[in-house]
Protein backbone atom coordinates (compact mmCIF):
# COMPACT_ATOMS: atom_id res chain seq x y z
CA UNK A 1 0.00 0.00 0.00
CA UNK A 2 1.30 3.48 -0.85
CA UNK A 3 2.15 5.84 1.99
CA UNK A 4 -0.50 8.29 0.85
CA UNK A 5 -3.17 5.60 1.01
CA UNK A 6 -1.98 4.55 4.46
CA UNK A 7 -2.14 8.12 5.72
CA UNK A 8 -5.62 8.54 4.29
CA UNK A 9 -6.83 5.32 5.94
CA UNK A 10 -5.74 6.64 9.34
CA UNK A 11 -8.18 9.54 9.07
CA UNK A 12 -11.80 9.62 10.15
CA UNK A 13 -13.90 7.28 8.02
CA UNK A 14 -17.63 6.75 7.79
CA UNK A 15 -19.02 3.36 8.67
CA UNK A 16 -19.91 2.90 5.02
CA UNK A 17 -16.22 3.31 4.16
CA UNK A 18 -15.14 1.09 7.05
CA UNK A 19 -17.51 -1.70 6.05
CA UNK A 20 -16.29 -1.46 2.47
CA UNK A 21 -12.71 -1.80 3.75
CA UNK A 22 -13.82 -4.65 6.00
CA UNK A 23 -15.18 -6.47 2.97
CA UNK A 24 -11.96 -5.90 1.02
CA UNK A 25 -9.46 -6.82 3.71
CA UNK A 26 -10.90 -8.47 6.84
CA UNK A 27 -11.38 -12.23 6.98
CA UNK A 28 -14.01 -13.09 9.59
CA UNK A 29 -14.21 -16.44 11.44
CA UNK A 30 -15.88 -19.36 9.68
CA UNK A 31 -16.68 -17.12 6.71
CA UNK A 32 -15.52 -16.81 3.10
CA UNK A 33 -13.36 -13.94 1.89
CA UNK A 34 -15.10 -11.63 1.21
CA UNK A 35 -17.92 -12.36 3.64
CA UNK A 36 -21.33 -13.10 2.14
CA UNK A 37 -23.13 -10.89 4.66
CA UNK A 38 -21.79 -7.67 6.18
CA UNK A 39 -20.99 -7.80 9.90
CA UNK A 40 -22.77 -5.51 12.33
CA UNK A 41 -20.54 -2.63 13.42
CA UNK A 42 -20.30 -2.26 17.22
CA UNK A 43 -19.16 1.08 18.64
CA UNK A 44 -19.39 0.40 22.37
CA UNK A 45 -20.71 -2.01 24.99
CA UNK A 46 -21.89 -1.69 28.57
CA UNK A 47 -23.65 -4.09 30.89
CA UNK A 48 -25.24 -6.70 28.64
CA UNK A 49 -25.81 -4.36 25.70
CA UNK A 50 -23.93 -3.74 22.48
CA UNK A 51 -24.36 -0.31 20.88
CA UNK A 52 -24.38 -0.49 17.09
CA UNK A 53 -23.19 2.18 14.68
CA UNK A 54 -26.77 3.00 13.64
CA UNK A 55 -27.68 3.84 17.25
CA UNK A 56 -29.49 0.63 18.13
CA UNK A 57 -28.71 -1.17 21.37
CA UNK A 58 -29.08 -4.94 21.48
CA UNK A 59 -28.79 -7.45 24.32
CA UNK A 60 -25.77 -9.69 23.80
CA UNK A 61 -27.22 -13.15 24.35
CA UNK A 62 -23.88 -14.76 23.37
CA UNK A 63 -21.64 -13.15 26.04
CA UNK A 64 -19.15 -12.61 23.22
CA UNK A 65 -18.77 -16.30 22.44
CA UNK A 66 -19.41 -17.27 26.06
CA UNK A 67 -16.64 -15.34 27.78
CA UNK A 68 -18.18 -12.01 28.96
CA UNK A 69 -19.89 -13.56 31.98
CA UNK A 70 -19.86 -10.29 33.96
CA UNK A 71 -21.04 -8.15 31.04
CA UNK A 72 -19.17 -5.20 29.58
CA UNK A 73 -17.38 -2.29 31.26
CA UNK A 74 -17.63 -3.92 34.66
CA UNK A 75 -16.08 -1.41 37.08
CA UNK A 76 -13.99 -4.05 38.91
CA UNK A 77 -12.51 -5.42 35.71
CA UNK A 78 -12.01 -1.96 34.20
CA UNK A 79 -10.14 -0.82 37.32
CA UNK A 80 -7.95 -3.93 37.43
CA UNK A 81 -6.86 -3.59 33.81
CA UNK A 82 -6.34 0.17 34.15
CA UNK A 83 -4.21 -0.26 37.25
CA UNK A 84 -2.10 -2.92 35.57
CA UNK A 85 -1.69 -0.82 32.42
CA UNK A 86 -0.25 1.98 34.54
CA UNK A 87 2.50 -0.41 35.67
CA UNK A 88 3.23 -2.59 32.62
CA UNK A 89 1.21 -4.02 29.79
CA UNK A 90 3.47 -6.97 29.06
CA UNK A 91 6.71 -8.64 30.00
CA UNK A 92 8.19 -11.86 28.66
CA UNK A 93 7.61 -14.90 30.86
CA UNK A 94 10.81 -16.74 29.97
CA UNK A 95 13.15 -16.27 32.92
CA UNK A 96 10.89 -13.61 34.46
CA UNK A 97 7.71 -13.63 36.51
CA UNK A 98 5.27 -11.11 37.94
CA UNK A 99 2.82 -10.88 40.81
CA UNK A 100 -0.33 -11.27 38.73
CA UNK A 101 0.78 -14.58 37.23
CA UNK A 102 1.74 -16.04 40.60
CA UNK A 103 -1.47 -14.95 42.30
CA UNK A 104 -3.59 -16.20 39.40
CA UNK A 105 -1.85 -19.58 39.43
CA UNK A 106 -2.54 -19.88 43.16
CA UNK A 107 -6.17 -19.02 42.62
CA UNK A 108 -6.65 -21.48 39.78
CA UNK A 109 -5.13 -24.26 41.86
CA UNK A 110 -7.53 -23.38 44.68
CA UNK A 111 -10.57 -23.23 42.37
CA UNK A 112 -10.05 -26.32 40.23
CA UNK A 113 -10.55 -29.92 41.44
CA UNK A 114 -8.16 -31.34 44.00
CA UNK A 115 -4.86 -32.67 42.73
CA UNK A 116 -4.31 -30.07 39.99
CA UNK A 117 -1.25 -28.15 41.17
CA UNK A 118 0.76 -26.84 38.21
CA UNK A 119 -0.42 -24.07 35.89
CA UNK A 120 0.86 -23.48 32.36
CA UNK A 121 -0.52 -20.25 30.90
CA UNK A 122 -1.50 -20.15 27.24
CA UNK A 123 -2.85 -17.41 25.03
CA UNK A 124 -6.07 -19.06 23.81
CA UNK A 125 -8.28 -22.04 24.48
CA UNK A 126 -7.07 -23.91 21.41
CA UNK A 127 -3.47 -23.44 22.48
CA UNK A 128 -4.26 -24.72 25.97
CA UNK A 129 -5.52 -27.93 24.34
CA UNK A 130 -2.31 -28.13 22.30
CA UNK A 131 -0.35 -27.80 25.53
CA UNK A 132 -2.42 -30.54 27.18
CA UNK A 133 -1.77 -32.93 24.31
CA UNK A 134 1.95 -32.15 24.40
CA UNK A 135 1.99 -32.71 28.16
CA UNK A 136 0.52 -36.17 27.65
CA UNK A 137 2.96 -37.11 24.88
CA UNK A 138 6.01 -35.82 26.73
CA UNK A 139 4.90 -37.57 29.91
CA UNK A 140 4.77 -41.00 28.30
CA UNK A 141 8.02 -40.42 26.42
CA UNK A 142 9.73 -39.37 29.65
CA UNK A 143 8.68 -42.49 31.56
CA UNK A 144 9.66 -44.86 28.77
CA UNK A 145 6.33 -45.44 26.98
CA UNK A 146 6.81 -43.57 23.67
CA UNK A 147 4.33 -45.83 21.93
CA UNK A 148 1.52 -44.11 23.77
CA UNK A 149 0.94 -41.37 21.24
CA UNK A 150 -2.75 -41.52 20.29
CA UNK A 151 -5.78 -40.06 22.02
CA UNK A 152 -9.27 -41.42 22.56
CA UNK A 153 -12.16 -38.99 22.42
CA UNK A 154 -15.85 -39.07 21.54
CA UNK A 155 -17.70 -38.03 18.43
CA UNK A 156 -19.46 -34.70 18.53
CA UNK A 157 -16.60 -32.97 20.33
CA UNK A 158 -14.87 -29.70 19.57
CA UNK A 159 -11.55 -28.62 21.07
CA UNK A 160 -10.32 -25.75 18.93
CA UNK A 161 -8.96 -24.76 15.55
CA UNK A 162 -5.23 -25.36 15.91
CA UNK A 163 -3.69 -28.47 14.38
CA UNK A 164 -3.48 -30.81 17.36
CA UNK A 165 -6.84 -29.64 18.70
CA UNK A 166 -8.49 -30.24 15.32
CA UNK A 167 -7.27 -33.83 15.39
CA UNK A 168 -9.37 -34.60 18.49
CA UNK A 169 -12.49 -32.87 17.09
CA UNK A 170 -15.14 -34.97 15.36
CA UNK A 171 -13.51 -35.92 12.01
CA UNK A 172 -16.78 -36.68 10.23
CA UNK A 173 -19.46 -34.28 11.43
CA UNK A 174 -17.21 -31.54 12.83
CA UNK A 175 -16.12 -28.33 11.13
CA UNK A 176 -12.62 -29.68 10.45
CA UNK A 177 -13.55 -32.62 8.23
CA UNK A 178 -11.79 -30.88 5.29
CA UNK A 179 -8.50 -31.78 6.98
CA UNK A 180 -9.09 -35.52 7.16
CA UNK A 181 -6.11 -37.40 5.85
CA UNK A 182 -3.73 -34.67 6.99
CA UNK A 183 -4.42 -34.62 10.71
CA UNK A 184 -3.18 -37.42 12.99
CA UNK A 185 -5.79 -40.16 13.29
CA UNK A 186 -6.98 -40.83 16.81
CA UNK A 187 -9.54 -43.20 18.32
CA UNK A 188 -13.16 -42.03 18.37
CA UNK A 189 -15.82 -43.54 20.60
CA UNK A 190 -19.55 -42.99 20.05
CA UNK A 191 -20.99 -39.73 21.27
CA UNK A 192 -22.38 -40.02 24.81
CA UNK A 193 -26.17 -40.46 24.81
CA UNK A 194 -28.07 -37.20 25.24
CA UNK A 195 -29.56 -36.30 28.59
CA UNK A 196 -27.92 -34.68 31.60
CA UNK A 197 -30.26 -36.37 34.08
CA UNK A 198 -30.01 -39.93 32.76
CA UNK A 199 -28.00 -42.74 34.30
CA UNK A 200 -25.00 -44.36 32.63
CA UNK A 201 -26.02 -46.03 29.37
CA UNK A 202 -24.57 -49.52 29.68
CA UNK A 203 -24.36 -50.14 25.95
CA UNK A 204 -22.35 -46.93 25.44
CA UNK A 205 -20.17 -47.73 28.45
CA UNK A 206 -19.38 -51.17 27.04
CA UNK A 207 -18.51 -49.79 23.59
CA UNK A 208 -16.11 -47.26 25.06
CA UNK A 209 -14.56 -49.85 27.35
CA UNK A 210 -13.95 -52.17 24.40
CA UNK A 211 -12.23 -49.40 22.43
CA UNK A 212 -10.03 -48.49 25.37
CA UNK A 213 -9.05 -52.14 25.92
CA UNK A 214 -8.22 -52.58 22.22
CA UNK A 215 -5.99 -49.49 22.07
CA UNK A 216 -4.75 -49.16 25.66
CA UNK A 217 -1.07 -49.74 24.80
CA UNK A 218 -1.05 -46.91 22.24
CA UNK A 219 -3.29 -44.41 24.05
CA UNK A 220 -1.79 -41.46 25.88
CA UNK A 221 -5.05 -40.07 27.25
CA UNK A 222 -8.79 -39.69 26.94
CA UNK A 223 -9.76 -36.14 25.94
CA UNK A 224 -13.34 -34.89 26.33
CA UNK A 225 -15.56 -31.94 27.12
CA UNK A 226 -17.30 -32.94 30.35
CA UNK A 227 -21.14 -32.87 30.42
CA UNK A 228 -21.54 -30.32 27.60
CA UNK A 229 -20.27 -30.63 24.04
CA UNK A 230 -20.02 -27.01 22.92
CA UNK A 231 -19.35 -25.97 19.32
CA UNK A 232 -19.68 -29.59 18.21
CA UNK A 233 -23.44 -29.51 18.78
CA UNK A 234 -24.40 -27.97 22.14
CA UNK A 235 -25.34 -31.36 23.55
CA UNK A 236 -25.62 -32.38 27.20
CA UNK A 237 -24.72 -35.81 28.52
CA UNK A 238 -24.84 -37.50 31.90
CA UNK A 239 -22.12 -36.83 34.48
CA UNK A 240 -22.02 -40.62 34.85
CA UNK A 241 -20.37 -40.75 31.41
CA UNK A 242 -17.52 -38.57 32.67
CA UNK A 243 -17.16 -40.71 35.79
CA UNK A 244 -16.98 -43.83 33.61
CA UNK A 245 -14.16 -42.32 31.52
CA UNK A 246 -12.26 -41.55 34.73
CA UNK A 247 -12.70 -45.17 35.80
CA UNK A 248 -11.42 -46.45 32.45
CA UNK A 249 -8.38 -44.18 32.68
CA UNK A 250 -7.60 -45.49 36.16
CA UNK A 251 -8.11 -49.09 35.06
CA UNK A 252 -5.71 -48.78 32.10
CA UNK A 253 -3.32 -46.18 33.52
CA UNK A 254 -4.29 -43.45 31.04
CA UNK A 255 -4.40 -39.71 31.59
CA UNK A 256 -7.75 -37.93 31.58
CA UNK A 257 -7.82 -34.51 29.93
CA UNK A 258 -10.96 -32.43 30.46
CA UNK A 259 -11.60 -29.45 28.20
CA UNK A 260 -13.49 -26.95 30.37
CA UNK A 261 -12.84 -23.95 28.15
CA UNK A 262 -16.54 -23.44 27.45
CA UNK A 263 -17.97 -24.90 30.66
CA UNK A 264 -15.56 -23.60 33.29
CA UNK A 265 -16.31 -20.81 35.76
CA UNK A 266 -19.95 -21.62 36.36
CA UNK A 267 -21.66 -21.96 32.98
CA UNK A 268 -23.30 -25.34 33.77
CA UNK A 269 -24.31 -24.47 37.34
CA UNK A 270 -21.14 -25.96 38.86
CA UNK A 271 -17.89 -24.04 38.98
CA UNK A 272 -16.46 -26.69 36.65
CA UNK A 273 -18.60 -29.20 34.79
CA UNK A 274 -16.58 -32.16 36.04
CA UNK A 275 -17.86 -31.39 39.55
CA UNK A 276 -21.24 -32.77 38.46
CA UNK A 277 -19.47 -36.13 38.15
CA UNK A 278 -17.31 -35.71 41.26
CA UNK A 279 -14.31 -36.32 39.01
CA UNK A 280 -10.84 -34.78 38.99
CA UNK A 281 -8.83 -35.00 35.76
CA UNK A 282 -5.09 -35.32 35.32
CA UNK A 283 -5.13 -32.22 33.11
CA UNK A 284 -7.76 -29.51 32.75
CA UNK A 285 -7.97 -26.76 30.12
CA UNK A 286 -9.64 -23.44 30.98
CA UNK A 287 -10.13 -20.21 29.05
CA UNK A 288 -12.95 -18.03 27.70
CA UNK A 289 -14.62 -16.72 30.90
CA UNK A 290 -11.26 -16.76 32.71
CA UNK A 291 -10.75 -13.05 32.00
CA UNK A 292 -14.42 -12.12 31.77
CA UNK A 293 -13.96 -11.46 28.06
CA UNK A 294 -11.43 -8.66 28.48
CA UNK A 295 -8.15 -10.12 27.20
CA UNK A 296 -7.34 -13.49 25.71
CA UNK A 297 -5.88 -15.96 28.22
CA UNK A 298 -6.13 -19.66 28.92
CA UNK A 299 -4.41 -22.18 31.14
CA UNK A 300 -3.55 -25.86 31.20
CA UNK A 301 -3.39 -27.21 34.75
CA UNK A 302 -1.99 -30.63 35.63
CA UNK A 303 -1.20 -32.94 38.51
CA UNK A 304 2.26 -33.33 40.07
CA UNK A 305 2.51 -36.78 38.50
CA UNK A 306 2.33 -35.27 35.01
CA UNK A 307 4.70 -32.38 35.74
CA UNK A 308 7.24 -34.52 37.58
CA UNK A 309 7.13 -37.15 34.87
CA UNK A 310 7.93 -34.59 32.18
CA UNK A 311 10.69 -33.06 34.31
CA UNK A 312 12.32 -36.49 34.66
CA UNK A 313 12.57 -36.88 30.88
CA UNK A 314 15.58 -36.14 28.68
CA UNK A 315 14.51 -32.60 27.86
CA UNK A 316 13.08 -31.89 31.33
CA UNK A 317 11.16 -28.86 30.02
CA UNK A 318 7.69 -28.78 28.51
CA UNK A 319 8.39 -27.74 24.94
CA UNK A 320 6.04 -24.81 24.62
CA UNK A 321 6.29 -21.08 25.28
CA UNK A 322 3.87 -18.52 23.83
CA UNK A 323 5.17 -14.97 23.43
CA UNK A 324 2.22 -13.56 25.36
CA UNK A 325 2.23 -16.28 28.00
CA UNK A 326 0.90 -14.92 31.33
CA UNK A 327 0.41 -11.45 29.83
CA UNK A 328 0.10 -9.08 32.84
CA UNK A 329 -3.00 -7.30 31.52
CA UNK A 330 -4.71 -10.65 30.98
CA UNK A 331 -3.68 -11.92 34.41
CA UNK A 332 -5.06 -8.74 36.02
CA UNK A 333 -8.37 -9.22 34.22
CA UNK A 334 -8.46 -12.89 35.21
CA UNK A 335 -7.80 -12.12 38.87
CA UNK A 336 -10.63 -9.60 38.81
CA UNK A 337 -13.00 -11.93 36.96
CA UNK A 338 -12.35 -14.93 39.20
CA UNK A 339 -12.52 -12.65 42.23
CA UNK A 340 -16.07 -11.69 41.26
CA UNK A 341 -16.96 -15.39 41.43
CA UNK A 342 -15.49 -15.82 44.91
CA UNK A 343 -18.64 -15.01 46.90
CA UNK A 344 -20.66 -17.64 45.03
CA UNK A 345 -23.42 -15.23 43.95
CA UNK A 346 -22.98 -16.51 40.40
CA UNK A 347 -24.69 -19.75 41.45
CA UNK A 348 -27.98 -17.96 42.09
CA UNK A 349 -27.60 -16.04 38.82
CA UNK A 350 -26.98 -19.16 36.75
CA UNK A 351 -29.90 -20.94 38.45
CA UNK A 352 -32.09 -17.91 37.68
CA UNK A 353 -31.00 -17.99 34.03
CA UNK A 354 -31.75 -21.70 33.86
CA UNK A 355 -35.28 -21.18 35.17
CA UNK A 356 -35.96 -18.30 32.80
CA UNK A 357 -34.65 -20.11 29.73
CA UNK A 358 -36.45 -23.34 30.62
CA UNK A 359 -39.76 -21.48 30.70
CA UNK A 360 -39.01 -19.13 27.85
CA UNK A 361 -37.77 -21.69 25.33
CA UNK A 362 -40.56 -24.22 26.01
CA UNK A 363 -42.82 -22.74 23.26
CA UNK A 364 -40.14 -23.58 20.68
CA UNK A 365 -40.96 -27.26 21.07
CA UNK A 366 -44.29 -26.61 19.34
CA UNK A 367 -42.67 -25.14 16.24
CA UNK A 368 -42.58 -27.23 13.07
CA UNK A 369 -39.05 -28.35 12.33
CA UNK A 370 -37.84 -28.11 15.93
CA UNK A 371 -36.19 -31.30 17.17
CA UNK A 372 -35.45 -30.25 20.74
CA UNK A 373 -35.26 -27.35 23.15
CA UNK A 374 -32.90 -27.93 26.06
CA UNK A 375 -31.41 -25.94 28.93
CA UNK A 376 -28.59 -26.57 31.38
CA UNK A 377 -27.33 -23.87 33.71
CA UNK A 378 -26.70 -20.75 31.65
CA UNK A 379 -27.05 -22.53 28.29
CA UNK A 380 -30.24 -22.58 26.24
CA UNK A 381 -30.50 -24.43 22.92
CA UNK A 382 -33.17 -24.89 20.26
CA UNK A 383 -32.23 -27.55 17.72
CA UNK A 384 -33.84 -27.65 14.28
CA UNK A 385 -34.14 -30.58 11.91
CA UNK A 386 -32.35 -28.67 9.15
CA UNK A 387 -29.63 -26.05 8.97
CA UNK A 388 -30.61 -22.65 10.25
CA UNK A 389 -31.01 -19.79 7.80
CA UNK A 390 -28.52 -17.67 9.76
CA UNK A 391 -29.38 -14.37 8.09
CA UNK A 392 -33.12 -14.80 8.68
CA UNK A 393 -32.65 -16.05 12.24
CA UNK A 394 -30.26 -13.24 13.14
CA UNK A 395 -32.62 -10.67 11.65
CA UNK A 396 -35.54 -12.00 13.68
CA UNK A 397 -33.49 -11.83 16.88
CA UNK A 398 -32.41 -8.26 16.11
CA UNK A 399 -36.05 -7.29 15.69
CA UNK A 400 -36.47 -8.44 19.28
CA UNK A 401 -33.48 -6.31 20.31
CA UNK A 402 -31.14 -9.29 20.82
CA UNK A 403 -27.87 -10.43 19.26
CA UNK A 404 -27.67 -14.16 18.54
CA UNK A 405 -25.24 -16.12 16.40
CA UNK A 406 -26.84 -19.43 15.30
CA UNK A 407 -24.81 -22.17 13.65
CA UNK A 408 -25.56 -25.43 11.89
CA UNK A 409 -29.00 -26.60 13.14
CA UNK A 410 -28.79 -24.63 16.39
CA UNK A 411 -30.18 -21.39 17.75
CA UNK A 412 -28.70 -21.00 21.21
CA UNK A 413 -27.86 -18.54 23.94
CA UNK A 414 -25.21 -18.27 26.67
CA UNK A 415 -26.01 -14.89 28.24
CA UNK A 416 -23.84 -13.02 30.74
CA UNK A 417 -24.59 -14.03 34.33
CA UNK A 418 -25.60 -10.44 35.14
CA UNK A 419 -28.51 -10.47 32.65
CA UNK A 420 -31.68 -9.38 34.48
CA UNK A 421 -35.05 -11.10 34.29
CA UNK A 422 -36.54 -8.67 31.78
CA UNK A 423 -33.65 -9.18 29.37
CA UNK A 424 -33.76 -12.94 29.89
CA UNK A 425 -37.39 -12.87 28.81
CA UNK A 426 -36.38 -10.81 25.77
CA UNK A 427 -33.62 -13.31 24.95
CA UNK A 428 -35.96 -16.29 25.19
CA UNK A 429 -38.47 -14.62 22.88
CA UNK A 430 -35.68 -13.81 20.45
CA UNK A 431 -34.43 -17.42 20.41
CA UNK A 432 -37.93 -18.70 19.65
CA UNK A 433 -38.43 -16.08 16.94
CA UNK A 434 -35.02 -16.85 15.44
CA UNK A 435 -35.76 -20.58 15.42
CA UNK A 436 -39.02 -19.89 13.61
CA UNK A 437 -37.53 -17.47 11.09
CA UNK A 438 -34.45 -19.59 10.52
CA UNK A 439 -36.49 -22.72 9.94
CA UNK A 440 -39.51 -23.34 7.77
CA UNK A 441 -42.02 -20.69 6.64
CA UNK A 442 -44.68 -22.61 8.52
CA UNK A 443 -42.73 -22.23 11.76
CA UNK A 444 -42.36 -18.49 11.26
CA UNK A 445 -46.07 -18.10 10.64
CA UNK A 446 -46.80 -20.09 13.82
CA UNK A 447 -44.78 -17.67 15.93
CA UNK A 448 -46.40 -14.64 14.31
CA UNK A 449 -49.85 -16.04 15.13
CA UNK A 450 -48.79 -16.63 18.74
CA UNK A 451 -47.48 -13.05 19.05
CA UNK A 452 -50.77 -11.68 17.73
CA UNK A 453 -52.71 -13.67 20.34
CA UNK A 454 -50.47 -12.43 23.19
Amino acid sequence: MARGALAQSDGRQTWGELLAADRRHVWHPYAPMPSMTPPLPVVSARGVRLRLADGREVVDAMASWWCAIHGYRHPVLDAAVGDQLARMAHVMFGGLTHEGAVRLAERLVAMTPDGLEHVFFADSGSVSVEVALKMCLQFWQAIGRPGRRRFLTVRGGYHGDTFGAMAVCDPVNGMHRLFRGVLPEHVFAPRPPDGFARSLDQRWAAEVATLVEQHADELAAIVVEPVVQGAGGMRFHAPACVAWLRELCDRHDLLLVLDEIATGFGRTGALFACEHAAVAPDIICVGKALTGGYVTLAATICTPRVAEGIAAGPGRALMHGPTYMANPLACAAALASTGLLADGAWRADVARIERALSAGLAPARDLPGVVDARVLGGIGVVELADRVDVEAATGAALECGVWLRPFRELVYTMPPYVTDDEDLDRIARAVVAAAAAGGSDEAAQSVRRREVRT
